[in-house]
């Protein structure tokens, strides 16, 4: 059965596939199949589609095609960078990990394992709007770092991160800074001039999901985490995905190409959103108030109320939201980037995430918005 047609804001979640990414995709499903790696004619077709996605992908950026090193997506991207960084480094005598306390789990458990193997790993915490301090990461990073790791938005709350004053920390340290891109990319100006290593993925931009990149800039070594044909440099070896690349690139560019003028968009439609909902209703907290925050992101906790239940509550009318990151989705804990803000457990578990993409209208905003209400005044019994 076919889903009922709703409103989306999931979009921090994953995107719509966009139409220039089907399209330029579609070929690839079918008859040119060929792989990248072979020397013949249909392998030549398909390492020419993928160089020129590569071309596409480093320019959404500022980076060389050289740099793009593609992965199976953001999540393997993130561990390339950590694992990779530390595993070079252990090699120059420096073992030291230092990420900050709100890092996406694809970031923070690859640290948490490398704790395990020895590692002396460092996370960094932050302030109520869920702003990594640059004192504090200084205070953590010594000359035994080997690698730094700060993402460049948060992917629950929506707060952006100095990360040019960490990238300088970092670097000042002589350790590789790396960011995690994924959700600033879609929405800011990401500049592959500031980090040594930075993850993207293809989904959060129109693009296919099990598709990404880790940029790896000139002179930053690290240790591969995959072994077998040499593929990307000998980095990230594995048969290329070449319908998902040639996805990735053609979705980057039809982005970045609108970024400015959808950021704007969704930035208007976002206070909006929240006008609406904070208006209504009391005892509603904006957790990323203070900070600068993405354009589309509004993150809400509501006192008194379960979050879970209200996600469940708009689902049955027709909107998709979220509390938080859905790669975390069932977790039994509370959101580790609340906690480290220092919300309460008892609080945490009234958040909702509400993000906006390119494809959201004022009726859809509006909708969601007397949704949201009626679903949390039913929920406080009022």
């Amino acid at each position: 059965m076919p889903h009922a047609p709703g409103i989306y804001l999931d979009n921090a979640a994953t995107t719509p596939l966009s139409e220039p990414a089907r399209e330029a995709m579609e070929p690839f499903l079918g008859d040119r199949f060929g792989n990248a790696s072979s020397v013949h004619a249909p392998g030549r077709e398909a390492r020419k589609a993928v160089d020129e996605a590569r071309e596409r992908v480093a320019a959404a950026i500022g980076a060389r095609p050289d740099e793009v090193v593609f992965t199976s997506g953001g999540t393997e991207a993130d561990n390339l960078a950590i694992k990779g960084a530390a595993w070079h480094g252990r090699e120059q005598g420096r073992d030291g990990v230092v990420v900050s306390a709100i890092e996406h789990h694809a970031v923070l458990d690859p640290a948490r394992w490398l704790a395990r193997q020895g590692f002396r790993v460092r996370e960094v915490q932050v302030d109520s709007s869920g702003v990594v301090s640059l004192d504090a990461l200084k205070t953590a990073i010594d000359d035994r770092a080997a690698i730094v790791s700060v993402m460049w938005a948060n992917n629950e709350v929506g707060s952006v991160q100095p990360v040019a004053g960490c990238a300088a920390l970092a670097r000042d340290a002589g350790a590789v800074f790396h960011s995690d891109a994924v959700q600033g990319v879609p929405w800011l100006d990401v500049d592959a001039s500031i980090a040594g290593l930075i993850s993207l993925s293809a989904h959060k931009v129109g693009g296919p999901k099990g598709v990404g990149a880790l940029i790896v800039r000139r002179g930053v070594k690290i240790q591969a985490l995959l072994h077998g044909g040499g593929q990307e440099r000998e980095i990230r070896s594995g048969t290329y995905n070449v319908a998902g690349i040639v996805g990735f690139g053609a979705a980057v560019e039809h982005w970045i190409a609108n970024r400015a003028a959808w950021a704007d968009r969704a930035s208007a439609l976002r206070d909006r959103l929240q006008r609406r909902i904070t208006g209504a209703l009391e005892n509603v907290h904006v957790s990323t108030s203070e900070a600068t925050r993405l354009p589309n992101n509004l993150h809400l906790i509501f006192g008194g109320i379960d979050g879970e239940s209200l996600i469940l509550l708009l689902d049955a009318a027709g909107i998709a939201a979220s509390q938080g990151s859905a790669c975390s989705s069932g977790a039994a804990e509370p959101s580790h980037v609340l906690a480290a803000m220092g919300v309460s457990r008892d609080l945490a578990r009234g958040a909702l995430r509400l993000t906006l993409g390119p494809q959201t209208s004022t009726a859809d905003v509006d909708r969601a918005s007397d949704a949201v209400v009626e679903a949390v005044k039913r929920l406080r019994g009022r």
